[in-house]
């Protein structure tokens, strides 16, 4: 075997010792803050009163097993639309597409939050206008194209009275709720001015309570547009400058399901 000489190796050892202890040691990346816009799934988690099952939590085992280790197991069973869910373009389409095919790029990106809190604290029927989004650029800058959109009404805060947040709490009847939504110039506007791929809101609906003819998710779901609803915790995101991660249970040939939301923000 070839041996390098003694004085050699020393040599080198304590030349890369030397090169080690000079060069500079990076600085350690801040960690993202993560936001958690979704709420949890429970039994008085809500949905659209026309369905009235909820979700269903069923324990199955909970204890000590006989070989003696803890054990837990469930069953849950929900409808696709209902709490923090998404609505793929399948939902109000026939040609859109179902939740397991909407591209991952879609739902991961930059994110900007349009507030009208303020707006819809004296009007619970309040829809976006234009000129809403107008001002938001005017003070923010120009939403970035691409981005995903959402609408912070403030009626997370209500969640999860179903009478205060869906406007009536009536089983099975849906013709008498009022809370706020977008308004179809808006929702049209920044769909193919601004190419947002994903629509959000922290109520019901992407749609406004009282709408019986849904033209807003029509006219995301013509476009392969998805939609978020039931966010909460907006009022803790920046206007614009975060990232959005939306990933929904992967159903096939679903028209929605339930979504764990987050946004990624610099360190502070």
């Amino acid at each position: 075997m070839h041996r390098v000489p003694l004085l050699i190796l020393a040599s080198t050892v304590l030349h890369l010792s030397a090169c080690t202890q000079e060069a500079p040691i990076p600085a350690a990346t801040p960690e993202p803050r993560i936001v958690d816009l979704s709420h949890a799934y429970a039994t008085d988690s809500l949905y659209w009163p026309t369905d009235t099952r909820g979700f269903q939590f069923q324990q199955l085992a909970r204890g000590m097993s006989d070989s003696g280790w803890f054990y837990s197991a469930n069953a849950f069973c929900t409808a696709e639309h209902g709490g923090t869910h998404i609505d793929a373009p399948l939902h109000f389409s026939e040609q859109g597409l179902p939740v397991n095919e909407v591209p991952l790029t879609d739902l991961v990106g930059p994110a900007v939050v349009i507030d009208v809190s303020a707006e819809a604290s004296g009007d619970p029927d309040y829809r976006l206008t234009l000129e809403a989004v107008a001002r938001h650029e005017a003070q923010h800058g120009r939403i970035p194209q691409g981005a995903i959109v959402l609408l912070r009404s403030g009626w997370s805060a209500r969640w999860p009275d179903a009478r205060s947040y869906l406007g009536d709490d009536t089983p099975g009847d849906a013709s008498k709720l009022s809370f706020p939504g977008y308004g179809e110039e808006a929702a049209t506007w920044l769909i193919e001015e601004r190419g947002a791929p994903v629509l959000g809101i922290d109520t019901a609906s992407i749609d406004y309570g009282r709408s019986k003819d849904f033209p807003v998710h029509r006219i995301v779901a013509a476009r392969q547009v998805s939609g978020l609803e039931n966010l909460t915790n907006l009022q803790e995101l920046p206007p614009t400058g975060f990232t959005l991660i939306a990933l929904p249970m992967k159903i096939a040939g679903g028209s929605g399901g339930p979504v764990r939301v987050i946004a990624l923000l610099a360190a502070d």
